[in-house]
């Protein structure tokens, strides 16, 4: 029987399923909880009912819900109050991860082949990194994701950034606590970064440094930099978005962009993995 987990984040909703072999990504919903939640200090009714709504529409009967960040946030009556409307609308739990078991489960999913590596989960609302070494040696959980970045630079969601990358790296490496190590491997996590790599127009080739169903693709950091410059100055957002099926999706990569090299510039990283291993991998 199919099993469905829906990972509810700070702006994206992201609905898979595990048939009991493999693992297929279904669909990325964004609904913007902490963007809205910011403007009205409260979860926006819209966005509940939305997500109500999405569960709703589920036919397979075994569903996990599981929400991130901005959920861990909401102050106690605010959880019971949704905890409590949420389960009395759709009939399913809705499960808040901690920030540890969010890296833990997605660090599992990421290093089934590969032993030493630093993984990058980033997020809107939480970016989460981690030293595997045979085993998660050192986590740094930081507080903060691409959505807080939008807010400082909204320039970086338009056609083309005119806010430097320079620039929005500096904003975040006076803000961002990274394991104090040095490895080639960066692995990138969290939903998502092998499907930009594949639409954005940004170089890879195909991953020589181990073997994983899930991880096959790669570029070397001076690719990645001359290739996220571009990003910033070259590459048409708009037109990117007029040929994919989620357009919104796209408006936080350029800041996902500036995390990825900011943390790669401070473990001096190699090569770049990025993929699109998520929570479920490890839940599973």
């Amino acid at each position: 029987m199919n099993k469905i987990v829906v990972e509810v984040g700070s702006t994206c909703t992201k609905v898979d399923c595990y048939n009991g072999e493999n693992i297929e990504h279904l669909k990325t919903v964004p609904i913007e909880f902490k963007k809205n939640y910011k403007k009205e200090n409260k979860l926006n009714i819209n966005d509940v009912t939305k997500l109500i709504e999405l569960v709703n529409s589920i036919e397979t009967k075994d569903v996990f819900v599981c929400g991130t960040s901005i959920f861990r946030q909401l102050e106690d009556f605010e959880k019971e109050e949704f905890l409590n409307e949420f389960k009395n609308k759709t009939g399913k739990d809705f499960n808040i991860i901690s920030q540890e078991d969010e890296n833990i489960y997605t660090v599992k999913g990421a290093t089934k082949h590969v032993k030493e590596a630093l993984v990058f989960v980033g997020g809107g609302g939480s970016t989460e990194i981690s030293y595997f070494n045979l085993g998660i040696k050192d986590m740094k959980n930081n507080n903060f994701g691409v959505m807080d970045i939008l807010n400082v630079f909204p320039d970086l969601s338009r056609d083309i950034a005119t806010t430097p990358l320079d620039t929005v790296m500096d904003y975040i490496r006076s803000r961002i606590d990274v394991p104090k190590v040095k490895t080639d491997i960066m692995i990138l996590a969290g939903g998502g970064h092998e499907y930009f790599a594949r639409e954005s127009g940004i170089r890879y080739k195909e991953n020589n440094l181990f073997d994983d169903p899930n991880e096959t693709i790669m570029m070397d950091i001076k690719t990645r930099i001359e290739d996220t410059k571009k990003y910033y100055t070259k590459i048409s957002l708009d037109k990117i978005r007029e040929r994919v099926e989620e357009p919104a999706w796209w408006s936080a990569t350029r800041a996902m962009c500036a995390f990825v090299l900011v943390v790669a510039e401070k473990i001096e990283a190699k090569y770049i993995i990025p993929t699109d291993i998520s929570m479920i991998y490890g839940i599973i």
